[in-house]
């Protein structure tokens, strides 16, 4: 009996030749049964998707097909797990399928619409290429070939903006060490949102800078600061006499004559360059890059040599209006915490006295 032998051998008598043969007519209609069946569980609805995927895998069993036919129950069987959502087991029957017949055109397409699921976008544009050499005039493939093309030119601009802006937060860095800036931890973003200095094709800093009122916590914000600007050119637009006073200054104590500025020496734990480029890429297409293996962000080395002392420096340091912003950020005891932060008094106000003496802190921040 064919039943009884061994894998691999051949009938050798008629007897065994009739049985072998009857054996494969019999598994061949049955896999033929199964696949009916199947598509007709396909067509009755989601509920019984399981029930088509388990007649397609039997019929697959019964190796008694044609590679071509094969092909068919394997691209079958990858179209119900695309309309499972089982993209990995309908791109790899998919795959199955075409290995036997690399003609099949649902199967590449079937193959590209899994990929695609996948975002194997060069992979999903690679068979939609290879159906449409089998069916030019295949409108399902054009179809997906075309979302694939927005999708990889989508995707192409999101990494040119990443190269982008990682370019230009090392460029930062870089222009922060050479002038041997000390950047601290980001204070006060609740005021200044996310603004971060920019590097100007001559490699000059433009810096955002906040000033705070600390007799009422007021603020100032000065969109742009040139490294090379003076204070006092800065002081004198804001205080001149064509401009009104400071809606909470009823005494008018804030005038031009009377401002001066003052910095918070060595305020905050100064950063590394790793983390003062992670602070500068929050907001940007770049904020999700990972540093955890590629080296994309770069050393965790401080950003300072050596640790500041406090030991002679005073707690508030006055600012010299004559001086640059480079000048003033480039001090020993300065730390810029995040973006330059100066504090406005007047010599004409009671509280001046207070912030002198040293007898007023900032509020704790939360």
């Amino acid at each position: 009996m064919a039943l009884w032998m061994e894998a691999g051998s051949e009938p050798k008598t008629e007897k065994e030749l009739a049985d072998f043969e009857a054996i494969s007519a019999l598994k061949q209609s049955t896999a033929f049964e199964l696949k009916e069946k199947g598509n007709e569980y396909v067509k009755m609805g989601k509920k019984h998707y399981s029930d088509s995927i388990d007649c397609y895998t039997r019929a697959i069993n019964q190796n008694a097909l044609s590679d071509a036919e094969q092909s068919i129950l394997y691209s079958n069987r990858a179209h119900v797990n695309l309309l499972l959502g089982n993209y990995r087991r309908a791109l790899q029957d998919a795959e199955d399928a075409t290995k036997l017949n690399p003609s099949n055109v649902k199967a590449l397409y079937r193959a590209a619409k899994a990929s695609f699921s996948l975002n194997l976008l060069p992979e999903a544009k690679g068979l939609c290429e290879k159906g449409l050499q089998h069916s030019s005039s295949n409108e399902e493939l054009k179809k997906l070939a075309k979302k694939i093309d927005i999708e990889i030119a989508k995707e192409e601009r999101r990494d040119a903006e990443v190269s982008k802006a990682v370019f230009s937060a090392k460029a930062l860095v870089s222009a922060f060490e050479t002038r041997g800036l000390k950047i601290g931890n980001p204070m006060y973003q609740e005021l200044t949102g996310l603004k971060k200095p920019t590097l100007d094709k001559n490699n000059i800093l433009h810096w955002p800078v906040l000033l705070l009122y600390p007799e009422i916590m007021s603020s100032d914000f000065i969109e742009e600061f040139c490294e090379t600007d003076m204070f006092s050119a800065h002081l004198d637009m804001m205080f001149s006499e064509g401009c009104p006073p400071l809606p909470w200054d009823k005494e008018n104590a804030y005038t031009r004559d009377a401002v001066e500025l003052y910095y918070e020496a060595c305020a905050g734990v100064c950063l590394s360059k790793r983390d003062i480029l992670r602070y500068l890429l929050e907001g940007t297409a770049a904020s999700h890059v990972d540093d955890s293996g590629n080296g994309e962000i770069g050393s965790g080395q401080s950003s300072t040599k050596g640790n500041i002392s406090l030991v002679d420096i005073p707690r508030w340091v006055k600012i010299n209006e004559k001086r640059t912003l480079y000048n003033v950020l480039k001090e020993r005891s300065c730390v810029v915490p995040g973006i330059p932060v100066f504090w406005v008094v007047s010599r004409n106000s009671s509280f001046y006295k207070d912030f002198k003496s040293g007898n007023w802190s900032p509020p704790e921040l939360a």
